[in-house]
């Protein structure tokens, strides 16, 4: 485990199907992974270990899909359960579909690896439903060409370009359209109920995470209005308390739940002066800091640390 240690990942979440790692640590975990490893094709032989139940009900849900097309639908739709950065979009032009990856506009990208690993599930889906020998009509990845191109080509077995604008995988519209035999439409409607339930879910989780997120970063420039992370999450002020008012919290008590939580991670750390604590929470001043922490646990912090050390 000491990659994820290095990467900062919490190992504890491996255990939870429904966490999430912020996406700059799981770039980072993957460029440390290649580097230990020394194998540019790492993200090829990953999604060799990977099942449907690896995804949960999207895994169920695509595997007894009627057709491919339905199965990368149902992918696109719910793609959120399985990542938050970037997305799915499924295309006809002609008498070819297009899959495409989306990346995120603003924040890390996912890393090559994780790309590569992504396009082999996709074409892995394809086979396991349609017939071994099936291959898309061509791909396209954003990544640099590969020291050694020919691993991608044994995967994929169709023609990959490299360093292009996008990542899209092409499909044959016969194939993609085409009823498929191990179909069972009771499964997957019943799939797609739990995806349905559990998309919610996180997205009610999301909001709080991200809003939480959002206010450590800004509170060390004094105490950040509503308007202001509404800006930094890209919604509008609206957009924001709706979102809160439907699982149930204000802004306020995320603020002071989020300032309440970091006293004490800060208070704990003897690096960290009184006076420093109040800035970095973004209080105006020490008086206010106190009175704050004071309703908090009922001492001042200089008590509380002292208390602490004992």
């Amino acid at each position: 485990m000491p990659l994820l240690d290095r990467a900062g990942l919490d190992r504890k979440l491996l255990d939870d199907p429904t966490a999430r790692y912020p996406q700059d640590k799981l770039t980072a975990f993957w460029r440390l992974a290649v580097e230990a490893s020394g194998d540019e094709t790492l993200g090829l032989k990953v999604s060799r270990y990977l099942t449907p139940t690896t995804f949960h009900a999207l895994g169920f849900a695509s595997a007894s899909a009627s057709t491919l097309r339905e199965a990368f639908e149902q992918i696109e739709r719910y793609f959120r359960v399985v990542s938050n950065t970037g997305g799915l979009g499924l295309d006809r032009v002609g008498e070819v579909y297009k899959l495409r990856i989306t990346l995120p506009g603003d924040g890390p990208a996912p890393a090559d690896e994780a790309i590569d690993a992504f396009v082999s599930i996709f074409v892995r889906t394809c086979r396991s439903r349609v017939g071994r020998d099936y291959s898309p009509l061509r791909i396209r990845l954003r990544r640099p060409e590969p020291v050694d191109p020919q691993a991608f080509l044994d995967v994929f077995r169709c023609p990959v370009e490299f360093a292009a604008d996008d990542n899209v995988l092409i499909f044959d519209r016969a194939t993609l359209e085409k009823p498929l035999a191990d179909a069972n439409p009771e499964l997957a409607r019943h799939n797609e109920q739990v995806l349905v339930r559990l998309l919610a879910e996180l997205e009610r989780s999301d909001i709080r995470a991200r809003v939480h997120a959002a206010l450590i970063d800004l509170l060390s420039r004094g105490e950040p209005s509503a308007e202001k992370v509404a800006a930094t999450l890209h919604m509008s002020l609206r957009s924001l308390q709706r979102k809160l008012a439907e699982i149930g919290v204000s802004y306020e008590s995320l603020l002071t739940n989020t300032r309440h939580e970091l006293a004490l991670s800060y208070i704990h750390d003897a690096r960290y002066s009184v006076a420093e604590i109040t800035y970095l929470l973004g209080f105006s001043d020490s008086s206010s800091f106190s009175r704050a922490f004071r309703r908090w646990t009922g001492v001042s912090p200089s008590a509380y640390r002292q208390q602490s050390e004992q």
